[in-house]
């Protein structure tokens, strides 16, 4: 990131004279006065320079595109990535790739899906204040395993309500685990909770009055 240092005599003067060498425009860019500047006695004996910092605003939806791009041109894959407008905002950026190779993009049950989705979000939000949610999307998988986990998560709740013992669930990443808690939430005749520890953390589903009993 460029960052340019600009003296003038007045604040105006030194930020246009630095935007003007990044290439920039004043929205563009964010601005910190370092010093005010003064006309000194008489506007001749003492007088300062305003001096600004100026640098460039980080565009961190340009910036994951381009880290992404980048990444499947060296794999190398064919895919074009886009951002989902309507899903993206203050918080959260949304991508979804387009591709003909999407097998090994999504990977088995999503896990290089994810690997890439976790290394964007790291570039996206490295050297910056504000954190940003990434989703990565192809293709609509996120919402078709959604569904899928949804039906799962129902199918298991109501064998550990009729069996009357807790069922456990094969290792899921956070991302897979936190819909099966949110859909079964709300299921007065179960409740739902993770064990073991990271990559193999599973959620158990288990009858309340199974745990009401003990």
């Amino acid at each position: 990131m460029k960052i340019i240092k600009q003296e003038g005599k007045t604040v105006e003067e030194a930020i246009r004279a630095a935007l003007e060498k990044l290439g920039i425009e004043r929205e563009n860019a964010d601005i910190k006065v370092i010093e005010e500047g003064s006309k000194g006695l008489l506007g001749l004996i003492g007088s300062k320079n305003a001096v600004v910092e100026v640098k460039e605003k980080v565009d961190h939806v340009k910036v994951g595109i381009e880290f992404l791009k980048e990444l499947f041109l060296k794999l190398p894959l064919e895919a074009n990535v886009e951002v989902v407008e309507e899903e993206t905002n203050e918080e959260q950026i949304y991508y979804n790739i387009e591709s003909k190779d999407l097998g090994i993009i999504i990977g088995h049950r999503g896990e290089t899906l994810d690997a890439v989705q976790y290394l964007t979000s790291l570039v996206i939000n490295k050297n910056t204040n504000s954190y940003y949610r990434v989703i990565l999307d192809a293709e609509g998988y996120r919402e078709r395993r959604k569904k899928t986990l949804e039906r799962l998560a129902r199918k298991l709740a109501e064998k550990a309500v009729s069996t009357g013992r807790k069922v456990m669930l094969e290792p899921m990443s956070p991302q897979e685990r936190r819909i099966i808690h949110m859909y079964l939430k709300d299921d007065p005749r179960v409740i739902t909770y993770s064990e073991g520890k990271e990559p193999f953390r599973k959620v158990l589903i288990e009858k309340k009055e199974t745990l009401d009993n003990e």
